[in-house]
Formats: C-alpha cells, structure tokens, sequence
C-alpha cells in the first residue's frame, strides 16, 4: 500500500501523544510492508523540524519510499480546494498535501492535522473537489486507523 504522509507523521514519531502509533506506521515502511510516500512540499515543512524528527526519514530504506514533486497540476488542484472552501486560504499548505496525494494515487493520505485534514466534513469535501476535477477518491486517516487495517 502506498503511503502518503505529511509533516505531522513524522514529527508523530518523536511525540509523546502520538509516537506509539506512528513508530508502528514507520516500522512497517523500514520494512517494505507499506511504501512511504513523501513529497518536496514534506520535506520542505520539516527543514526547521528537530533533528531527531528529521532523522526518522533515514531510517527507511530508498526502495521503500517514493518522493513526489511539487506540479502545476497539483497547485491547481490545491487552489481548488481553497476555492470550494474545503480549507481558508491560511491553509493553502494542507491543501496542496491532499492535492499531492490525490495526484500520486496514493492508497491512503495520513496525517495527525484533525482541524484542516484528518476530519469527516473536510474529507468529504476534498473528495467531492476531486470527482468534479476527474480524480479519484482519496482516503485520509489517522496513522492508528491505517495500522488497525486488514487489507
């Protein structure tokens, strides 16, 4: 399953509220259980991060993860999102993980951000922008709620 994670995931590995749960989800990209889906616009958001948070993405392996750019096609789409309304304009970087996600055809897009992406209404909305635009149906979760998954 491919995937996609956003800053607060990896900075999840090194919090106490939500270490346990993304440890797990991290091991199982080590392991080439899942593919880690990352892109720029993540590493981007972690350059300022602590070191140790920074370090979480040398642990897994290259062939196990995949580094999406930045595209036009997904600052349109993530501009669309805005202006639907699914997310305020301060949210503009939420938005383009979403589009990225979308655009990668990534499994699932996981993420601890409950306000602007981890939530139903938003999902929905982000949803429903995308089959309007022709793309597919992405899921957003939680990392535990990945990690309780039985494919």
């Amino acid at each position: 399953m491919r995937i996609y994670v956003d800053a607060s995931v990896v900075g999840g590995c090194e919090d106490i509220e939500f270490s346990e749960d993304s440890l797990a989800l991290w091991r199982q990209f080590i392991e080439g259980i899942h593919t880690l889906m990352l892109s720029t616009h993540t590493l981007r958001e972690l350059r300022g991060a602590p070191q140790g948070v920074r370090d979480q993405l040398l642990k897994v392996p290259p062939d196990h993860q995949v580094v999406l750019e930045d595209s036009e096609e997904a600052a349109e789409l993530a501009e669309a999102y805005l202006n639907h309304g699914v997310v305020g304009p301060g949210s503009k970087a939420d938005a383009l993980h979403v589009a990225l996600a979308t655009l990668g055809h990534a499994n699932v897009l996981v993420s601890w951000n409950f306000k602007h992406i981890v939530n139903l209404g938003r999902i929905r909305r982000f949803n429903a922008v995308n089959v309007s635009f022709g793309y597919g149906i992405l899921e957003i979760r939680t990392p535990k709620e990945v990690m309780d998954y039985d494919e």
